[in-house]
Parts: C-alpha cells; sequence; structure tokens
C-alpha cells in the first residue's frame, strides 16, 4: 500500500467501545484490515470490520454488526491467496462464522457442541488451521477441545453455503481450557497444543487422540491463560500464567525447561505474538502500557532486555503480528487500535 508519500509510523483508531478481540485480515486484496470486538459487560456487543484509508490515511469504519456476549476471539480465515469466501469467525457462547460482504456481513453457521444441553460452556478461544482452513480448534471451560469440519457447500444461487460438523471432542485438561494453537509440525494439520487452569501446556495429535503429552507445567500451577507456537520454527512456543507478569518460552524437544524467560514486564502480560517472517523475535504486551519486541537467537542464555519498547497510553490488551505485513504490529488498549510500524 503506497500512502503517498505520508509514511506514518502510526495509525490510531478509535471505537465506541473498550477494545478486546482483535485480528488482522490476511487476504491480499485486503491489506490494513482488521476485525475488532467490544468488550462490554452485558450481553449486547459489537464486532467492526475497519480498514485503512488510503486517500486520508485514516482509519475507517467498514461495517459493525451485533455479537452476543463479547468476543473472546476473533479470526479471518488464513486464505493468504484469497481463494475461499471472506470468513470470519468469533468465539464467545458458541463458535461463530460470519461472511463478510461489501455492505454487509451475515452469519454464515453457528457451531454447537452441546445439543442435548440448555446450557453453553462458553468458549475461551479458537484456532484455524493455515494449512487446511476446513479445520477449526476451539477451546472450552468445560475441560474439552472440539476439533470442527466446515464444508462450503455446493453453489446455490452463487453463494457458497458454509456448515460445519464435529471431527472430535476430546477431554483436554483436569480443569478449563483456555486456549488452543494448531502447531505447524507434522505438516501442520494434525497438531495441537492447549494451555489451562490446570497450569499445563498439553499437546496432542488428531491421529493419536488416545494420549496427550504434557510439555510444561507451571510450578506454582497457576493458570496459564495463552500460547502461540513460533511461526517459523515449529519447535518452540510461548505461554503465561494468570496475573505473570513474563513470558515462558518453551522448546518441546526439551519438555518441562523453559529454554527462556522474558521478564521486563511490570505489570501482568496480556499478549504474545511471534514474528511471521522471523523465528527469533517476539512481541509481548502487557498492562504496564508496553510492548516489548525481544530477540531471542541468544537462546539458552538469558534474553535480558528487548530490542523494542513502545508505551501506548493504556493498558494494552492485545497484541497481533500482520502474518502478511510483517512490518506492523497491532495492539489495543482502552477504546483504541494501534498499528506500529516496526
Amino acid at each position: 500500500m503506497s500512502l503517498h508519500g505520508k509514511r506514518k509510523e502510526i495509525y490510531k483508531y478509535e471505537a465506541p467501545w473498550t477494545v478486546y478481540a482483535m485480528n488482522w485480515s490476511v487476504r491480499p486484496d485486503k491489506r490494513f484490515r482488521l476485525a475488532l470486538g467490544s468488550f462490554v459487560e452485558e450481553y449486547n456487543n459489537k464486532v467492526q470490520l475497519v480498514g485503512l484509508e488510503e486517500e486520508s490515511s485514516e482509519f475507517v469504519c467498514r461495517n459493525t454488526f451485533d455479537h452476543p456476549y463479547p468476543t473472546t476471539k476473533i479470526m479471518w480465515i488464513p486464505d493468504t491467496k484469497g481463494v475461499y469466501p471472506d470468513l470470519l469467525a468469533t468465539s464467545g457462547d458458541y463458535l461463530r462464522i460470519w461472511r463478510v460482504g461489501d455492505t454487509e456481513t451475515r452469519l454464515e453457521c453457528l457451531l454447537n457442541n452441546n445439543k442435548n444441553s440448555d446450557f453453553c460452556a462458553p468458549l475461551t478461544s479458537f484456532d484455524w488451521n493455515e494449512v487446511d482452513p476446513n479445520l477449526l480448534g476451539t477451546s472450552s471451560i468445560d475441560t474439552t477441545c472440539t476439533i470442527w469440519g466446515l464444508e462450503t457447500g455446493q453453489v446455490l444461487g452463487r453463494v457458497n453455503l458454509v456448515s460445519g460438523h464435529v471431527k472430535t471432542q476430546l477431554i483436554a485438561h483436569d480443569k478449563e481450557v483456555y486456549d488452543i494453537a494448531f502447531s505447524r509440525a507434522g505438516g501442520g494439520r494434525d497438531m495441537f497444543a492447549s494451555v489451562g487452569a490446570d497450569g499445563s501446556v498439553r499437546m496432542f495429535d488428531l491421529r493419536h487422540l488416545e494420549h496427550s503429552t504434557i510439555i510444561y507445567e507451571d510450578p506454582q500451577h497457576h493458570p496459564l491463560l495463552r500460547l502461540c507456537w513460533n511461526k517459523q520454527d515449529p519447535n518452540y512456543l510461548a505461554t503465561m500464567a494468570m496475573d505473570g507478569m513474563e513470558v515462558v518460552i518453551l522448546d518441546v524437544r526439551v519438555p518441562c525447561t523453559p529454554v527462556a524467560r522474558l521478564n521486563n514486564h511490570r505489570a501482568c502480560v496480556n499478549g504474545i505474538a511471534w514474528a511471521p517472517h522471523s523465528s527469533c523475535h517476539i512481541c509481548t504486551a502487557a498492562d504496564d502500557h508496553q510492548a516489548l519486541i525481544w530477540d531471542i537467537q541468544q537462546m539458552p542464555r538469558a534474553i535480558e532486555d528487548p530490542i523494542l519498547a513502545y508505551t501506548a497510553e493504556g493498558e494494552i490488551n492485545n497484541v497481533q503480528w500482520a502474518s502478511t505485513q510483517p512490518d506492523w504490529i497491532a495492539i489495543c488498549y482502552n477504546n483504541c487500535l494501534e498499528i506500529l510500524r516496526v
């Protein structure tokens, strides 16, 4: 995107509500497009799709739609070639797949794995498989992970109908599961890991679900909230504990022993994002208003300090590194989205 010589380093968007969930679009024809989810402590919440206008170099809201409860996560379909329909997924009470049109976004399907119950166990997170975009995995407070298969059905009146079915559901942890992420190892389709309230990181293989591998357990058994796989080297992943001020880097070849601890934050860490194009760079963001970029190639020697630091005007809730535009990182705090050129 040529911003006509006005190449700014930071662009800011102010939403009408606190921003929590956030994700970059990956389609090649939709650069600088992000989805934002509101965090309002009531039933009625919103999702906004925003984009950077080339002419004015300002963010504009292209579309707003209603969402029941806050979105715990938002993801665009990982379709770098633009061959699938323009889909967006959200998690909250259920997993929902939305189809984005020029003027409106409509619900394509609602994936519910609790057909026999009047109650739903809220979904804490989900991941969309990059190698096979027909696969999604959700994590739930009911201790399970569910792997979903999507079908893009036959064309009816030039509209592909999208539907989904449960491929498998497994009890992943002893307590609530807080995050799930597919690994790029072994072809990128079958391996995934999860973290949860029992303080463990567990690894699964869809081809051998009868057992899992515990990669790490928090020494104090603090709940682990997030996990994030290195985008270039599938041996490494990062995780963080609830209310923890450090990010732990793990190597699956050396279970249970962190290879690095990133601990410069002065308040609890809320987000982790690996660089899409480099195996040794990672960004962490926290309640201390800071987004820090680290170079971890010294591992296993201690990583003392970040190589870049940005101080925002509020506690940073989320950080996302644009997979198809590796020069840009997005953060959100209060009601603001900012994208930063790195």
